[in-house]
């Protein structure tokens, strides 16, 4: 384990949520909150990066929302103590453009990810059940190309697996949007700069916030940009093997092992 030059080196801590925060029941462990209450009270701002949405994060960490900042859809979104600081959307005519592309995809399901909500056109009940745990708005419609809304996102979602049968059909749209695989079932389509790590970036810039002093933690390939804009990057132990090669370091711990806290701890930012 490689500890910091100095407890006081780290401003801003920033996980992304399923995969590495979150175990895979999708829980935050009941130490968290007592840990981000030391964090806050040394001036280090724990922050959530994720593919889920704005208002899915607000509400998970709804006890602490008003000092947090949340790196919503990939980036696209960014809120910090309850105000707006980035939204960076997605061409609304790119974006029918892929809906349509989706459509004809097999076994696959779609998610338009708007500013104020997320939409799905199918009445399959499992995948909306599924779907809504990343999503606390969710509206089913009849047809996604009539929404009326900011697009941040298109995500296709195949439990097949994404890698394999889903991101072949985009691949050749890589020079002109960003196409992450999030999860081994989902891929968001977003704006070719839209990104965590870019959005980090805004934010250290924003901030006066180096990356010597600012501590990441990811598991999937939506986390690649991320890694690069923090020198204390960290891979989760069952991140994606892409992720572990970006990372400067690779975590002792799992997410399902509570990882991203025993590595703050193990790194002095707790101790007096």
């Amino acid at each position: 384990m490689n500890e910091l030059n100095s407890k006081k080196d780290i401003k801003l801590i920033v996980t992304d949520m399923d995969g590495t925060l979150l175990n895979d029941l999708h829980e935050i462990h009941p130490d968290f909150w007592e840990m981000e209450q030391k964090l806050s009270e040394k001036g280090i701002m724990f922050s959530v990066a994720s593919g889920r949405q704005f208002y899915n994060l607000e509400s998970n960490f709804e006890r602490i929302k008003d000092r947090m900042m949340f790196f919503a859809e990939n980036g696209t979104y960014v809120s910090h103590r309850g105000k707006e600081l980035y939204v960076n959307p997605l061409n609304r005519e790119d974006a029918m453009g892929f809906v349509k592309m989706g459509r004809k995809l097999e076994d696959t399901k779609l998610v338009l990810c708007g500013k104020e909500s997320a939409y799905v056109e199918t009445s399959d009940q499992e995948f909306i059940t599924h779907i809504s745990q990343f999503y606390q708005r969710l509206k089913p419609v009849e047809d996604l190309t009539r929404v009326d809304d900011v697009i941040l996102k298109v995500t296709l979602c195949n439990d097949k697996g994404v890698e394999e049968h889903t991101y072949p059909h985009f691949v050749n749209y890589r020079d002109r949007f960003k196409i992450a695989i999030a999860a081994k079932v989902f891929i968001d389509i977003t704006a070719l700069d839209a990104n965590k790590g870019n959005a980090i970036k805004d934010v250290q810039r924003e901030m006066n916030i180096s990356p010597e002093e600012t501590l990441v933690f990811g598991d999937y390939l939506n986390d690649l940009e991320m890694m690069k804009n923090a020198k204390y990057s960290y891979a989760m132990k069952n991140a994606h093997p892409e992720i572990k090669q970006a990372s400067n370091f690779v975590t002792r711990y799992s997410n399902n092992e509570n990882g991203v806290l025993k590595t703050i701890e193990e790194l002095g930012l707790l101790s007096n």
